[in-house]
């Protein structure tokens, strides 16, 4: 699995894993493990979310992902604790070429989340700050906790405010002012603001009622067609960035062409008619 993640077999925790992934009937619960820091991105969690989020890329065994964080908070994003305990034992700055290596290499996880083919519900509670933010932007469906709080914080650090794929998200998910008013300022955005402004669906009144809350979208995604759901996402992120209403319409005529050729749509259409849950063959 690669280091820093751990799958949950029921037989023991590792509770020093930065990473922990509980696989149940096609669906990983993904665990961001490093609560005493507010599960900041420290290397080994950046490395083991890379990992993560590049093997799914041909794995048809989870076929959804809900992301979530240990503790009181989500992502309180860079470890900056780490980051400066590092630079003070550094005879110099890095270089330019180390510095975009680095910057790249939490960027490409954001990058992973989009370009996977399994649809992702972040659960978010306390503090999506700077990356941790990122991370909650990236996925595709966002459930809060009414404590939850988020923020762009780069530019609270000397930093500019776009950053890790927030200029990309935000403005497609809120529009350009509310992004500008969040990127520019980095002031929080609550969780019912939230809400209203169409950054997340769902708000519950405890962190606790998070994984219940994400079981309906699960179920319903799960009763999807495997083929149908990836292509789905897939679809949905080139429409976004399309430049005409054709492209758009040529990619879901061939989708659902691909759709209708599989076993899956025979077996969508009878248990509609029978009313009930399809069955599919996983693949």
């Amino acid at each position: 699995m690669g280091p820093g993640l751990r799958r949950d077999d029921g037989v023991g925790t590792a509770m020093t894993s930065p990473l922990l992934i509980e696989h149940h009937d096609g669906v990983d619960w993904v665990t961001l493990n490093r609560p005493d820091s507010l599960n900041a991105l420290d290397p080994s969690l950046i490395d083991a979310l890379n990992v993560y989020f590049q093997g799914l890329q041909r794995n048809r065994d989870t076929r959804v992902v809900v992301l979530k964080g240990a503790g009181a908070s989500f992502c309180a994003g860079l470890d900056l604790k780490h980051a400066m305990k590092r630079r003070a034992g550094q005879q110099e700055p890095p270089g330019v070429t180390e510095s975009l290596d680095s910057q790249r290499r939490i960027a490409d996880i954001v990058m992973l989340m989009r370009r996977c083919p399994q649809p992702i519900v972040a659960l978010i509670q306390g503090a999506a700050a700077g990356g941790g933010f990122a991370l909650a932007l990236a996925a595709d469906i966002r459930i809060a906790a009414k404590s939850a709080r988020m923020n762009c914080a780069f530019i609270k650090l000397g930093l500019g405010g776009c950053d890790i794929g927030t200029s990309y998200f935000l403005p497609r998910l809120v529009g350009v002012s509310v992004a500008s008013e969040l990127i520019l300022t980095g002031r929080f955005i609550g969780a019912e603001r939230a809400l209203a402004v169409g950054l997340v669906s769902e708000l519950v009144e405890d962190a606790a009622a998070l994984d219940a809350a994400a079981e309906p979208y699960v179920d319903a995604m799960m009763t999807a067609s495997p083929v149908g759901l990836r292509l789905s996402k897939e679809c949905l992120n080139m429409a976004v960035d399309a430049g005409s209403i054709e492209a758009v319409i040529a990619m879901e005529d061939r989708n659902q062409v691909l759709c209708s050729r599989s076993e899956d749509f025979g077996e969508g259409i009878r248990a509609f008619l029978e009313k009930r849950k399809p069955v599919y063959i996983r693949r």
